[in-house]
């Protein structure tokens, strides 16, 4: 599955944040909620227009994200 298909940036859709194409629904919404427990079919449930492919996407945006970021460790005295 290519994430691109279903995930895009748009600067006029909440403020350039990435979201589900075609909806407001924001990859950060979609990783809050699995974070908090809820299951794919809990979120299924409560956005009907989302499918499960939307879920994995989001997932796969949120890896290729960070996969792409720099990590910079601050030493004991930075704190």
């Amino acid at each position: 599955m290519r994430w691109q298909d279903y995930v895009e940036r748009n600067p006029k859709v909440m403020v350039g944040k990435p979201v589900i194409k075609g909806t407001r629904i924001t990859v950060e919404l979609v990783l809050e909620l699995l974070s908090d427990g809820a299951s794919e079919q809990d979120i299924l449930s409560s956005y009907p227009h989302l499918k499960a492919e939307h879920i994995r996407a989001a997932l796969a945006y949120a890896a290729a994200s960070l996969a792409t970021d720099e990590v910079v460790f601050l030493g004991e005295d930075a704190a």
